[in-house]
């Protein structure tokens, strides 16, 4: 089973009314949520982590994972109010503001740790949940308990805008966990904010040489590549007419994910010694899901049988 960790909140997505008037639509999302319910309909097993309202919205969250086949059984609920993100899209990019103060999600602590059976073989981290404490915390502590024995990745999907006045402490935490994952997914944004200028090739082998065995590059619309200690992949994008790209990296994180589980290799070992085959079909199912979910409106990830 594959444990995603992180946040889940209520994307509030621009629309147009049937009078013509601008407004908001809410949509169930986050990016680890996105990746949880994307690896749900690809058909891995997929379970989920954060703290979750009791409220209304709350309950529209659980039931959209588990209608993706995701399992809720760790969630951590609470009676605090779900976070809330207003998204603005131009061209297709998307931008958010954050309504986040003392909701279940960011309050998340220590005490709310779930104990994990041994059939969660894989954790997966990121997006904002790993800014704010108590929850940035609280997941950083359950990838240092969780590492020495099982595969942990992180996609630190970086909101510079979210961090503003944080930055020093937020760098210091995604360093942390990239040395301890197994597996790491950057944009070349995000690793061009955290390694500085360069080629990508060579900044990312400077990631894998901090402690990952693997390093996944997404470059938009060209394509993405994997970055080993010895070896590269590329696979390039598919071409689609983009809606919008809400979704488009977290459902990435999941094809990978589950080309690994499928492949038998999603584990301490098999992780440290991928071949190019196993990276190729890791980096064409991320590729094939994500191009589903830029093609449709909001973060709605494929079923396998869209593929």
């Amino acid at each position: 089973m594959i444990l995603s960790c992180g946040e889940a909140l209520i994307d509030m997505l621009p629309r147009t009314t049937t009078l013509g008037e601008p407004a908001f639509s809410p949509y169930a999302g986050g990016a680890v949520f996105n990746t949880a319910i994307a690896l749900g309909r690809l058909g891995a097993p997929s379970a989920f982590f954060s703290g979750i309202s009791t409220d209304m919205l709350g309950e529209n969250l659980t039931e959209t994972l588990e209608a993706s086949k995701v399992d809720t059984q760790f969630c951590a609920r609470s009676g605090r109010p779900t976070t809330v993100a207003f998204v603005k899209l131009v061209d297709g990019q998307a931008t958010y503001a954050f309504y986040d103060e003392n909701t279940a999600g960011r309050m998340l602590s220590l005490d709310q740790l779930p104990v994990l059976p041994a059939d969660v073989g894989a954790l997966f981290f990121g997006g904002i949940s790993l800014v704010n404490d108590p929850a940035a915390s609280t997941y950083e502590a359950l990838q240092a308990r969780e590492a020495p024995s099982r595969v942990t990745m992180i996609d630190p999907n970086i909101r510079p805008g979210f961090i503003a006045g944080k930055e020093t402490e937020y760098r210091a935490r995604i360093e942390r966990m990239i040395a301890r994952a197994d597996i790491v997914k950057l944009s070349d944004e995000d690793l061009h904010w955290l390694e500085g200028a360069g080629d990508v090739v060579t900044l990312a082998r400077g990631i894998v040489a901090k402690g990952p065995k693997v390093v996944f590059i997404t470059e938009g619309a060209q394509g993405a590549r994997a970055i080993t200690a010895t070896g590269e992949r590329f696979v390039p994008s598919q071409k689609v007419t983009v809606v919008d790209t809400v979704g488009a990296g977290d459902t990435f994180n999941a094809g990978v994910l589950c080309a690994l589980h499928e492949a038998g290799v999603l584990t301490k070992a098999g992780v440290a010694s991928l071949s190019d085959a196993v990276l190729d079909a890791a980096l064409t199912l991320g590729a094939q899901s994500a191009a589903v979910t830029v093609s449709r409106a909001g973060a709605n990830p494929p079923w396998r049988n869209e593929l």
